[in-house]
């Protein structure tokens, strides 16, 4: 077994002190703020990725498992309302005919915001990253589309292997005798490749986006961390709307795009927590653990 580095050694013996330095290194970076303008343009960028990767996806699959999947997998990233996304989606594939070159070339556009956002959210959190070392201005622009690109055959995996999933769970086995349903195990993988899938996303945001080269076992640490904290979140999010929420009586008409305004808050302050534990992480052994991060600053 390899040995502990120095900074997973310090961090293991002082946790409290490395999540309170996440915590004030998070505040003095104005995350609140950042996460907000990310959360704003994730939903404005959603809608049209979704289309975008839907109508390339109907030329492989059939509608019936393309959106059952999408349903199944929506539900990771707007919890407890991924069935308005998908109606939405189903509503708008009904016109898909008359999606002409500007409506693509629009959709296309507004479904990179997110990524330029969030990249600009990146450099402030990795500041000292950026200090040293600035990315070329065509790459940035060029990442929002192989992020995309990525997106979409990670969804066509992702989709192989649902469907193959979901036949296998219609499916039983003979032990000893006793017939057995194979539904309870391909329910639990099912989930354990949305968790798979939801690790490897964050762990390549986190190994892109920040300016300069992020070792993989940074990115990792970083996509692990937001993964669990998100995947909590997640579960205490659709149990809150399904029993003690009152959304629907305050705001009626307008309850999904609140809910699903407030998980994208929630998404986004995690996902920018996971880039401070990664930023802290690297900062150990050139500042002392509890040093008090420089608060940001305007000219």
């Amino acid at each position: 077994m390899r040995p502990l580095t120095d900074a997973a050694a310090r961090v293991l013996r002082h946790p409290g002190a490395f999540a309170l330095a996440v915590l004030r290194g998070f505040r003095a970076n104005q995350g609140l703020l950042l996460a907000g303008a990310v959360a704003y343009y994730a939903l404005l960028s959603m809608v049209p990725l979704l289309i975008l990767v839907v109508i390339g996806a109907l030329r492989l699959f059939d509608e019936a498992r393309l959106f059952a999947t999408l349903a199944e997998y929506l539900e990771f990233v707007v919890p407890g309302q991924s069935a308005a996304f998908v109606e939405g989606l189903r509503a708008f594939l009904v016109d898909r005919d008359v999606v002409g070159g500007i409506l693509l070339v629009t959709m296309l556009f507004f479904s990179s915001l997110a990524f330029t956002v969030l990249e600009n959210a990146m450099s402030v959190i990795f500041f000292h990253r950026v200090e040293i070392k600035r990315r070329h201005f065509l790459v940035s622009a060029l990442m929002p589309y192989l992020f995309m690109l990525f997106l979409a055959i990670g969804f066509l995996v992702v989709t192989v292997v649902s469907g193959l999933l979901r036949t296998m769970s219609v499916r039983n086995v003979t032990l000893l005798g006793m017939s057995l349903s194979l539904s309870p195990v391909a329910g639990f993988m099912l989930y354990l490749v949305g968790v798979l899938g939801e690790v490897l996303l964050l762990t390549a945001i986190y190994l892109v986006m920040p300016v300069g080269r992020l070792s993989v076992r940074h990115a990792l640490i970083g996509g692990v961390t937001a993964t669990v904290l998100w995947e909590v979140t997640r579960h205490l999010l659709v149990w809150y709307f399904d029993t003690i929420s009152q959304i629907h009586v305050v705001y009626g008409a307008l309850t999904t795009a609140i809910a699903v305004l407030l998980s994208a808050e929630i998404g986004a302050i995690i996902l920018l927590l996971g880039a401070q534990v990664i930023a802290e992480y690297e900062r150990i052994g050139r500042e002392p653990l509890g040093a008090a991060p420089e608060p940001m600053r305007t000219a």
